[in-house]
Formats: structure tokens, C-alpha cells, sequence
């Protein structure tokens, strides 16, 4: 076989065909939870701490200067402010702990569906007591 027809065998397996699909749905998936967390959940929570958007929660480890210009001409460029956006954090921390949860709900109803097999216990041997009593009977013969 040449290599585009390995090449196509490989990608025509049902695991990559199964793999590129969990890969597509997650991603939806991924981006509907976000908008849950971004447009849903975080507004309230938000309201609730006192009006607060937590996209602009941040600590600010240095203000940013604005751009000097004189006539027209720029003389001192402007300057970015530097910050530690922990509230897109948090954010991202919740979306993290939703899919996690939905992935695990999953997996358990996924479980629930699975047959168990029972793993039947080897059939019993006879006892000492049985064994001693076929070898006395052995011996009275």
C-alpha cells in the first residue's frame, strides 16, 4: 500500500472518526459552558457582591501612563498598565469545575449502563473434614 492509502486506513478507523468527533462536541460544548458562566451564573454572583463584573476584577501592579502630545505630535509614547486580572480567573476556574462535573455526571450514567460482570467464584472443594473422611473410608476398604 502506498502511503496515502495508509494514511487514509489510519483516518478511517473507528477510533479517530470517534476521537474527531468527542473532539468537535467538546469544543461546542466547551464554548456553551462558557457562555453559561460568562452570561449566566456570573451576573448574579456579581450583583449579589455589590454590583460587581468580575471581567474587570484586578490588581493593578502598575497604572498606565498616557501618551503626551504636543500640537499634534506624540512626544512620550503611552504606556500599558500592568495587572493581574484575577476575576477572568475565577471565571475561568468555574468553567473548568462545570465541565468537569457534566464529564463526571456522564461517566457515571455511562457506568450505570455498562453490564457488570459478575465473576463467578470457582465452585467450592471439598472441606478437610470431607477429604479425611474419603481418605478413612479409602483405608477401611
Amino acid at each position: 500500500m502506498g502511503f496515502f492509502a495508509d494514511f487514509k486506513a489510519f483516518l478511517m478507523k473507528g477510533d479517530i472518526v470517534n476521537l474527531a468527533t468527542a473532539v468537535i462536541v467538546g469544543g461546542a460544548f466547551g464554548k456553551i459552558v462558557t457562555s453559561f458562566t460568562n452570561d449566566v451564573l456570573m451576573p448574579p454572583i456579581g450583583l449579589l457582591l455589590g454590583k460587581v463584573d468580575f471581567k474587570n476584577l484586578k490588581l493593578v501592579l502598575q497604572d498606565g501612563i498616557p501618551a503626551v502630545t504636543e500640537n499634534g505630535v506624540e512626544k512620550v509614547p503611552a504606556v500599558a498598565e500592568v495587572a493581574i486580572y484575577y476575576g477572568a480567573f475565577i471565571q475561568t476556574i468555574l468553567d473548568f469545575v462545570i465541565i468537569g462535573f457534566c464529564i463526571f455526571m456522564v461517566l457515571k450514567a455511562y457506568e450505570r449502563t455498562q453490564k457488570k460482570e459478575e465473576v463467578a467464584a470457582p465452585p467450592a472443594g471439598p472441606t478437610q473434614e470431607e477429604l479425611l473422611t474419603e481418605i478413612r473410608d479409602l483405608l477401611k476398604k
